[in-house]
């Protein structure tokens, strides 16, 4: 009869007569569980255990106080657990154990027995409440394979069977009088149970279960078969109530005043009061309502919990899901969650210390998120990504995103804060120019602490009492110190460091996590003395975060209100915090409210781009992109919120959404310098030019139908400029002495508007008053060149370094200094008015102004493509090259012609 179906991996039962249920651990589910029976029927299954089980090969049931011991022998320890609540949960034994596997209770004389298949295979007793003083081997010689262990507790004698060696012996409670009943018949005999003056056992070999009658007088009389199964037998257990005799005990009454667990002892007066793993007894009675020290320990695939208040070091697993490759871990100690990074999920995760709350924070645009840290403070989050390159922040729900550091990043790794300072560090990782740096949390006055003698900067703590940093290095393989300005550098612990990975500090010790030794350590963090092992054997592990719970410490003006902050609140050196935005908004002149501006500057500049505000000083946002190396020009369709830029370094051109989100190249073949990119807003085309291949050329703006437009007569073609509208693109020559031209939107009818002006940059055109705008390199100045009267002018002239990129919007013009890191403004017409609206921007590449009337006017192409079947092209007014356009032709890629109907490309 089957009483319960539906096992993984089935490892070891036994029953509560009391209350009729049976119990079995499964380490395929790894799960111990039990279902109530009448022998017949059962009904609904209980789960006792489920987190931080891996191979529960020994079961025992202590029927006098309703709870279950068990073995581990992955984990290498004995717990116990009640029945009915399976936070009441303790290790008992964990030191000098191997592979422990069958477990046996002797509940009215309060001890336990279990047997180690380890190196030194060998049975143990012991108290039921895990006294240590009570330990004891009392076999250990003439042993091997030790499997089933089964009392007769009216004889108190102890009987066990050896799978390897072949017998099943008997002796008494110390492990005297010892001697071998069964030595025939056995092929591997592996659990064991008594009943009645029988033996009953399991055999693997055979597949069979056998008994054997103690009355026998004979050692050599055969076992009997009494079932043979189709199956590989594990555990077994008599079921009946004189295996289990009820006895009155001190746990039965009031629990015996102990607020947990209530563990029997050999000792007056008959039990102990014990607490769950990890929790301090504050009296003989009563426990604290939880752990005060904690590890949090990232092992790629999991994340554990280890308390540091009590000797034994155990570590649970947190019941999280869709751990991919966890790497960083964090702390919040006010809402008390934990949060880490996921490479493999490209997620930041958090959620509660028992496991609960789960949840994504950020998605997106994230590759590899290596660091991350919480300032509990300002409720902020920050991380480190080595993938995209770059430090950023965010509220602790994974709003108001920004980045803060994107330049001269290579391998940015852990990261650390001192919210009460207003400061952040990092280690930075990469063989040619490791480093570890500091900056203001707002990503201001960066500052390189440490650049020599180290290689491989892993882990990062701070001592924020002593204001001290301490950081390990896994290619020089020690740990050292230094104050927070980089100065009194020293060594700490140099001996048996082979990988170092995390490092975290708490009180006076550091903890550190070693690839190599898969290990968590920790010593002194004065002298890196008293070095102790935490745990070893620990596979895959990564990050560790140590945490003190209900101690909060610290404050600053971010702490109240969020500094009035609509956003981001960033505290600075000496409380001068700021507010800051999220990508999409900006700050008004109150310098505390976040909106969303009607226009802003869009600006690309070598490895990132980003948005400055029209209106106020340094307010500028990185946006973020992934994959930028070396951006040259940009440009945007602002029907679809979409940017397309150049990349020089990567021979790409690429596509995003203005948020950063959904990167994806759109030509990545065929280009060697593209200089020049330019967006044709209403016939859906992109264009650009290239300096290496001195070519001009054309392609959908989701990527198909290429075409090259220009490839005669090109020596260096740089910055293009489109008026859709009108049907003309207008482009800047570099080569021969210099020059701007014109041609229609299909390459057609090229025209020198002006020569000989040397290097020119920039070029945008104010549609509306149909002139031109560029800036002069050499002179240096801004010009402008009216297309209805072909009459070229000075505008400004004055107080010019090296004006780089320039755009217009209303009434002024916007340009870029590339040496002084200035962004100014001043009258499109008189040049008036100059302003300088930000600063420290240096080497920006391309600056536009995003707002709608950019992108204004219509042409015959905006209506279905023009019905062509791939690319359409408006075409200027031939009599009157300033009117709108009022003709298109259809054309083809690369390649293709058109058929018959000059619609269709074949």
């Amino acid at each position: 009869m089957t009483v319960v179906k539906d096992l993984s991996q089935g490892a070891a039962l036994d029953f509560y007569w009391e209350r009729r249920l049976i119990c079995w651990s499964d380490s395929g589910f790894e799960m111990i569980q039990c279902v109530k029976t009448n022998g017949s029927n059962s009904g609904e299954r209980i789960t006792v255990v489920n987190s931080s089980l891996i191979s529960p090969d020994g079961l025992a049931c202590d029927w006098y106080t309703g709870k279950l011991y068990w073995t581990d022998g992955e984990k290498n320890r004995i717990e116990v657990t009640s029945i009915d609540d399976e936070k009441q949960r303790k290790v008992l034994f964990w030191t000098d154990i191997y592979e422990p596997r069958a477990i046996a209770l002797v509940p009215m004389r309060s001890i336990m027995f279990w047997t180690d298949w380890g190196d030194v295979p060998k049975i143990e007793r012991a108290a039921m409440n895990g006294d240590v003083k009570t330990r004891e081997v009392i076999v250990s010689d003439d042993i091997f394979w030790p499997n089933g262990l089964t009392i007769d507790y009216e004889n108190e004698l102890i009987y066990w069977s050896d799978g390897r060696l072949k017998f099943i012996a008997v002796m008494d409670y110390r492990g005297k009088n010892r001697r071998k009943l069964v030595k025939e018949g056995l092929d591997y005999p592996f659990a064991i149970s008594f009943f009645e003056q029988k033996l009953y056992w399991t055999d693997w070999k055979t597949w069979c279960i056998h008994s054997h009658d103690l009355r026998s007088t004979s050692a050599q009389a055969y076992p009997r078969e009494i079932i043979h199964g189709e199956y590989i037998p594990g555990d077994i257990e008599v079921w009946d109530p004189r295996r289990q005799p009820y006895a009155d005990n001190p746990c039965r009454h009031n629990n015996g005043h102990c607020s947990d667990l209530c563990l029997l002892s050999p000792d007056p007066p008959g039990y102990s009061c014990a607490c769950p793993t990890g929790v301090k007894l504050i009296d003989n009675y009563t426990c604290a309502e939880r752990p005060e020290q904690l590890l949090l320990i990232v092992q790629r695939n999991e994340i554990c919990r280890l308390s540091l208040d009590s000797p034994d070091y155990t570590n649970f697993v947190l019941p999280l899901t869709g751990i991919k490759h966890a790497i960083a871990i964090d702390f919040d100690p006010v809402d008390e969650m934990l949060y880490w990074t996921d490479e493999k999920a490209r997620a930041i995760r958090r959620a509660y210390l028992d496991g609960s709350g789960q949840q994504d924070i950020v998605t997106t645009e994230v590759t590899n998120p290596d660091g991350i840290a919480i300032d509990w403070i300002a409720r902020n989050v920050y991380w480190t990504d080595t993938g995209t390159d770059r430090i950023e922040v965010a509220r602790l729900n994974g709003t108001s995103r920004r980045v803060l550091i994107n330049e001269d990043l290579l391998e940015p790794r852990a990261i650390a804060l001192a919210p009460q300072f207003g400061w952040m560090f990092w280690t930075d990782w990469n063989e040619k120019r490791p480093k570890i740096e500091r900056s203001n949390l707002d990503g201001s006055e960066r500052l390189l602490l440490i650049s020599k003698d180290i290689v491989w900067p892993n882990g990062i703590a701070l001592d924020i009492d002593r204001q001290k940093i301490y950081w390990c290095d896994a290619k020089m393989d020690k740990i050292e110190v230094c104050n927070m300005d980089g100065s009194d550098r020293r060594e700490v612990i140099t001996d048996n460091l082979p990988h170092l990975f995390g490092l975290s500090l708490l009180g006076d010790y550091l903890y550190w996590t070693d690839w190599q030794r898969r290990s968590i350590d920790r010593a002194h963090k004065l002298t890196g003395a008293d070095r102790e092992v935490i745990v070893d054997q620990v596979p895959n592990v990564m990050g560790v975060k140590a945490v003190h719970l209900g101690h909060v410490s610290g404050t600053n003006p971010c702490a109240k209100d969020n500094g009035g902050c609509s956003h981001l609140c960033l505290n600075r050196p000496g409380d001068k915090y700021v507010c800051a935005c999220q990508i999409g908004y900006e700050l008004t002149k109150d310098k505390k409210t976040c909106v969303i501006p009607d226009a802003f500057l869009l600006f690309s500049r070598k490895d990132n781009i980003g948005r400055l505000s029209i209106e106020n000083a340094n307010n500028d946002n990185i946006i973020p992109v992934t994959g930028v190396k070396d951006a040259s020009a940009l440009d945007f369709d602002i029907a679809h919120n979409k940017i397309y830029w150049t990349d020089v370094k990567l021979k790409a051109i690429t596509k995003a959404f203005i948020n950063g989100s959904d990167v994806e190249k759109i030509v990545d073949l065929g280009l060697e310098t593209p200089e020049g990119l330019a967006v044709d807003w209403i016939s859906q085309n992109l264009y650009w030019s290239d300096t290496g291949t001195r070519r001009i050329e054309l392609i959908r703006l989701e990527g198909s139908s290429r075409k090259v437009l220009i490839w005669q007569d090109l020596v260096e073609p740089r910055c293009l400029a489109l008026d859709p509208g009108r049907g003309h693109m207008y482009w800047s020559e570099w080569g021969k002495t210099g020059g701007i031209e014109r041609a229609n939107l299909d390459g057609n009818n090229r025209k020198l508007l002006i020569s000989n002006i040397g290097k020119t940059h920039g070029l945008t055109i104010d549609h509306n008053a149909y002139k031109l705008y560029w800036a002069d390199l050499f002179t240096p100045a801004i010009d402008s060149f009216d297309l209805k009267t072909s009459r070229r002018k000075a505008v400004i002239t004055q107080d010019m370094v090296y004006p780089f990129g320039i755009t217009q919007y209303l009434d002024y013009i916007y340009w870029t200094d590339w040496n002084t890191g200035d962004i100014e403004r001043a009258n499109k017409t008189t040049g008036g008015n100059r302003t300088k609206i930000h600063n420290k921007l240096e080497s920006v590449t391309d600056i536009l102004v995003f707002h709608p009337s950019r992108q204004s006017g219509r042409n015959p192409c905006a209506l279905n493509n023009g019905d062509c079947s791939h690319i359409c092209i408006a075409l200027p007014d031939t009599a009157s090259p300033g009117n709108p356009s009022q003709s298109y032709k259809c054309t083809c890629p690369t390649h293709y012609h058109l058929a018959p109907d000059n619609k269709t490309c074949i």
